[in-house]
């Protein structure tokens, strides 16, 4: 700290007023950025969780195979699961739930148009109480900003998914067998809404992953504006 204000005071006594603010601009650990720079420092964050992390999920598996945001059968068909199993149907049960992390795979690749123009259109209203908050305030406040937009814009695109990959079919076949079986509960869930609402989920979940590798790894910061930027949370 000491070391910052007397090159600041150097700079004052040997620079003028139109010299001062581009030497204070370059001073160490992101001395006197502004808040629109904090602000797009935070959207090349969120871009590189789209970039980085986000289209991992569109590959085959990418929802599948990952377990933090692998789609698991809501409770109320977990009895389905069950009953399903216990009448020597486990190979349909096991393509019931791939079938939902296809869907989900198929959407998110259609729909990261969506995500990237979410991000370029958020305004930061307070960026640097943002760079200085969690670990993850970034993603949180882009999703407090857009989840609901995004919603609405990705429920008809798993709509699509799920017929696309021939997840309607596999499950109104499971739906069918399930409600045949003496004694259960008919069931007769809403997949689109279940399907939409986690795959918004891993979204975020790795958008998250990127934040929060930026802030807490130097390496990661692979802009000159990251690393002013997030230099400003390092020593805040």
């Amino acid at each position: 700290m000491i070391k910052r204000i007397l090159i600041l005071a150097i700079a004052i006594q040997f620079a003028g007023c139109a010299e001062l603010q581009k030497v204070v601009s370059q001073l160490p650990n992101g001395v006197g950025l502004s808040q629109e720079q904090i602000g797009n420092g935070l959207r090349q964050a969120l871009d590189n969780g789209i970039k980085n992390q986000v289209t991992k999920l569109t590959s085959k598996d990418g929802f599948y195979r990952n377990e933090m945001v692998k789609i698991l059968l809501p409770e109320e068909l977990q009895a389905v699961d069950k009953g399903l199993r216990t009448i020597g149907l486990g190979n349909l049960a096991d393509e019931g739930i791939k079938v939902l992390n296809r869907a989900a795979e198929d959407a998110v690749k259609t729909a990261t148009p969506i995500f990237v123009n979410a991000v370029k259109e958020i305004s930061f209203n307070d960026a640097k109480n943002i760079l200085l908050g969690d670990k993850n305030a970034a993603t949180m406040y882009l999703k407090s900003k857009t989840n609901e937009r995004l919603y609405n814009s990705f429920t008809p695109v798993i709509s699509n998914s799920f017929s696309k990959v021939g997840a309607d079919k596999v499950w109104s076949n499971l739906i069918t067998k399930y409600n045949a079986i003496p004694f259960v509960k008919s069931v007769n869930p809403d997949l689109t809404k279940y399907v939409t609402d986690q795959a918004l989920k891993g979204v975020f979940t790795m958008i998250e992953v990127e934040e929060k590798g930026i802030r807490e790894k130097v390496a990661l910061r692979n802009t000159s504006l990251l690393k002013q930027v997030f230099a400003l949370q390092d020593n805040g």
